[in-house]
């Protein structure tokens, strides 16, 4: 969310970004938020008039008393009073402006760094780099959900039973597979110096709305019937919400925390092959990342993050690239956003797997989230995540890249880094054929 000042002294340049994010319908709402403020501010400036003046008139009434000058004083006392009926008035439309200014500042996207590529949407990301050799197998690799039959690794049909589409039961060494995925995601974590954290999974209207747009919010979350609480469907909400309303000292910064949830998450939108099997489901687990830092050390944190993310699945003998996304594929909140992605060797392509983001101040604005500097003065934080690991994909991007065929039988490497939280295994073989 920008400063409704910085919004009043660059319009044109909110109006640029807004262009550049191809969100044009959303350029009304900066003359008219500018317009709102304005009254909002007139409406203050007047109050306050009002208010300078009662206490005024006031040490006058009390003088005119004193002196026996009582019809001169109840003459007086009947203009503070109207005064008073215009002071009510007034700040009931200041409370009222306050608020219309406050929702359509939450509805102006943040401006995006100068370093993102401009794009409409997510056709036009933009690759970096890639890490690791592309795997063309000489047998035809299964489809995910099918290479986990093999292991008795999975029952959707029971899951639909129980809780609809978009469920799954994961069973034997897949489920430990997914867990092994978790544990080691944590410890690579406390071993880079985050804080372990098991958060909340429900989080309040106030945090939500604090940590992303209204478009997200209606596209994603699961709201409790009856309840001011709604599912996470990603921990970094819970965890960012951790300091709503705090005041940190600047010495104790970053706050770096890495945190273990399930998600909860609609999935509007799914589409081809991605709409079966696990890629997107209402119910996963995922090991997050998140950074609470100064604003001239965010950019730096940025790109420790997604490293982090490569380095993680590199580890496990997965092929990633890192794309950046377009001013078009960013969220309103967001200044600047890489995705990971793995390679599917399936698919003869890559897919999303991590997203890590920079949302500048965005953030901290809406939760005040702030810093006290050496000295003394307050400012406001810049906020970071990033998915260390979501297992029901990465299980596809590990079972494709890990999967061997003998001619008969199919089985699964256990990378070394991964060997501790599987028992010691090194291998997984099916006694199934397709």
């Amino acid at each position: 969310m920008l400063d409704i000042k910085f919004i009043c002294e660059n319009p044109e340049l909110v109006k640029e970004n807004i262009k550049k994010k191809f969100k044009d319908n959303k350029l009304p709402l900066v003359d008219e938020v500018i317009s709102l403020y304005g009254e909002k501010c007139d409406a203050n400036n007047r109050a306050n008039e009002l208010r300078a003046n009662r206490n005024k008139v006031s040490k006058q009434i009390g003088m005119l008393m004193g002196q026996g000058k009582r019809e001169e004083a109840e003459e007086m006392k009947k203009l503070v009073n109207e005064q008073a009926e215009e002071l009510k008035a007034l700040e009931a439309k200041e409370d009222e402006l306050s608020k219309k200014v406050l929702e359509i500042q939450m509805k102006i996207p943040n401006i995006v760094d100068e370093s993102v590529p401009v794009g409409k949407d997510d056709s036009e990301n933009v690759e970096v780099k890639q890490y690791g050799e592309q795997s063309h197998p000489d047998f035809e690799i299964p489809y995910h959900t099918d290479i986990m039959q093999l292991f008795d690794g999975i029952d959707k049909d029971a899951a639909g039973r129980v809780g609809g589409e978009g469920f799954y039961y994961l069973m034997g060494d897949i489920a430990r597979l997914h867990s092994a995925v978790l544990a080691y995601a944590r410890d690579f974590m406390i071993d880079k110096g985050f804080t372990y954290c098991i958060p909340p999974y429900m989080i309040r209207s106030k945090v939500v709305t604090g940590v992303m747009s209204f478009e997200e919010m209606d596209a994603m979350m699961y709201k409790i019937e009856g309840e001011d609480l709604y599912l996470i469907g990603t921990s970094e909400h819970s965890m960012i919400g951790k300091f709503i309303d705090t005041i940190t000292p600047e010495e104790k910064l970053p706050l770096t925390l890495t945190s273990y949830s399930p998600c909860f998450r609609k999935e509007k939108g799914a589409h081809g092959i991605e709409e079966r099997g696990i890629y997107r489901i209402h119910q996963f687990e995922k090991q997050e990342m998140i950074v609470i830092c100064k604003p001239e050390e965010s950019m730096e944190w940025f790109n420790k993050m997604w490293s982090y993310s490569v380095e993680l699945f590199r580890s496990m003998d997965i092929p990633v690239r890192t794309l950046e996304c377009c001013s078009g594929d960013l969220a309103d909140l967001k200044v600047k956003s890489y995705d990971v992605e793995a390679w599917s060797p399936k698919q003869q392509k890559y897919f999303e797997v991590c997203s890590c983001s920079n949302l500048g101040d965005a953030q901290a604005r809406r939760l005040g989230i702030k810093v006290k500097g050496a000295d003394g003065k307050k400012y406001l934080a810049h906020t970071l995540n990033n998915t260390v690991v979501a297992p029901p994909r990465m299980l596809i991007a590990f079972l494709e890249n890990n999967l061997r065929f003998d001619g008969e039988h199919y089985s699964f490497v256990i990378p070394k880094a991964l060997q501790p939280y599987m028992g010691g295994k090194t291998i997984i073989t099916s006694d199934k054929k397709l």
